[in-house]
């Protein structure tokens, strides 16, 4: 059983820079989850650096603990989890990236861990999802971002990079569109391209379209169209509006506050969470680290979607909490 490290008497800034406090472990007997690193950039289209976001990410988790008040869970007790390190990558070569990064996921999902991946620009999602889809077949993605990032490939020679990914994933059919809901669309596309992704099979809803709903109306409406299917979710921190992310590379202003992003995945608590990311902090832009403290803690809360549904499973079999967590 694996259990952040905190030692009694121990500064929370001292010690490795393992994601909060987690042991770094690559034996994969016994773990609930995995903490991943993949410091790639390569599909990022505009400002390059977020192959430095994984630790800038690991940095500002310091001082989180295993206990989120708001949910009323203590993690540790439900899940053991480890902080994996780096995905190998080949910075330059997309297509042979996605190769290996598939090959290293295979082992995690293939032990039924739940990867919890830092990037990186999001094009890393292709092979993250790919691999989830490989393990529980066509997956259902839940995507908070300022965009849908699927845009057709311009052509075969650029075929890949951080706004065609679930465009390729949608026609290569490894995630079903028909059960997947992508929210917070917004800044200067084409006036088509909302269409063509719902055409696509997506439901997209735009910035203007959450902000009419609240936090439990739009996780109702998630949680309605995932339904019990294995589920992907992918945050995009420019999600958040610029004055909360700051640090990314396609900023979009109009965007969400911190505590708006938290409540809208707190809210998802129950769905069946086989896999997630979080993608594009480039701390270079950020000297604050605003950005990359907000997307540690937004990482916490996938990780307490995962206990609470391992909490609600036990409840249903009738087993205590003192006989969830094997020493």
């Amino acid at each position: 059983m694996y259990r952040p490290l905190f030692e009694k008497g121990k500064p929370g800034f001292a010690g490795i820079r393992t994601f909060m406090h987690l042991p770094h472990v690559q034996e994969l007997d016994q773990v609930d989850y995995a903490v991943i690193g993949n410091p790639f950039d390569t599909g990022a289209s505009y400002a390059v650096g977020t192959r430095f976001g994984p630790s800038a990410i690991r940095e500002m988790s310091q001082r989180i603990r295993p206990t989120n008040p708001a949910q009323g869970i203590d993690t540790s007790e439900y899940l053991s989890g480890i902080d994996y390190g780096d995905l190998t990558v080949f910075p330059g070569y997309i297509e042979q990236t996605y190769e290996i990064i598939q090959e290293q996921l295979k082992p995690i999902y293939d032990k039924g861990i739940v990867p919890i991946i830092l990037g990186g620009d999001h094009s890393i999602s292709y092979p993250h999802v790919k691999a989830a889809a490989e393990k529980y077949g066509p997956i259902s993605l839940v995507h908070f971002d300022s965009h849908s990032d699927a845009w057709k490939h311009i052509d075969e020679k650029r075929k890949f990079g951080h706004g065609s990914m679930f465009w390729h994933g949608a026609m290569e059919g490894w995630i079903d569109t028909g059960s997947s809901i992508q929210m917070g669309m917004r800044g200067t596309s084409s006036l088509t391209h909302y269409d063509e992704t719902r055409e696509l099979g997506f439901e997209l809803l735009t910035t203007d379209d959450v902000k009419k709903l609240s936090a439990v109306e739009l996780c109702s409406r998630i949680k309605e169209r995932v339904a019990d299917r294995p589920v992907f979710l992918t945050f995009d921190i420019d999600f958040l509006d610029p004055v909360f992310a700051p640090g990314t590379g396609t900023p979009e202003v109009g965007g969400f506050t911190t505590y708006e992003a938290l409540q809208m995945i707190r809210g998802l608590a129950g769905i069946r969470l086989v896999g997630c990311d979080l993608v594009e902090v480039l701390p270079d832009r950020d000297p604050t680290r605003v950005t990359a403290l907000n997307a540690a803690y937004i990482a916490f809360e996938f990780i307490t979607l995962l206990a609470l549904h391992r909490r609600s499973a036990l409840d249903a079999a009738g087993i205590k909490q003192s006989a969830a967590v094997q020493e």
